[in-house]
């Protein structure tokens, strides 16, 4: 683990927007809580995502993740954004989740051509597959860990 890294999830609740929230006991803040008895659950239905902006432009390294097991995203795209007003998303990556009550790291790695030099303002995880029948998706924890520019 490289300590030269930041987290980028802000403390303020309208820089994390989600797709949908179960109920208002898994809503949104719970993501980013620190307290492991807490999570977020979506709704049913494909697509359901987690739009991130950043306090300044940033260099994402490291996404962290505990899913609940049988609520995992198990296909996450990683979109991008420079402009945290109106983003253009684009596509940076995937990740690859297992279907597992565990903590899961991923190293991002840089690909040149798909991320602006300038940094990032936005970041959003939209996930296209769950382990559950019905598309839900529930985290415990979430973590965004890179360099503020």
């Amino acid at each position: 683990m490289d300590n030269s890294y930041v987290s980028l999830i802000s403390t303020n609740p309208q820089d994390v927007k989600v797709s949908s929230t179960l109920d208002k006991s898994t809503g949104k803040k719970h993501l980013t809580d620190s307290n492991p008895e807490t999570c977020w659950t979506s709704r049913q239905g494909p697509g359901q995502y987690i739009h991130l902006t950043f306090q300044r432009p940033a260099i994402p390294k490291r996404i962290t993740i505990i899913f609940q097991g049988g609520f995992v995203g198990t296909k996450c795209r990683i979109e991008v954004s420079e402009s945290s007003d109106r983003p253009e998303w684009q596509t940076w990556t995937y990740i690859h989740p297992e279907d597992a009550n565990r903590r899961q790291a991923f190293d991002l790695i840089i690909h040149r051509d798909k991320l602006p030099r300038e940094g990032i303002r936005s970041m959003k995880l939209v996930f296209e597959e769950s382990s559950d029948f019905y598309g839900r998706i529930t985290i415990y924890e979430l973590r965004i860990e890179g360099v503020l520019l």
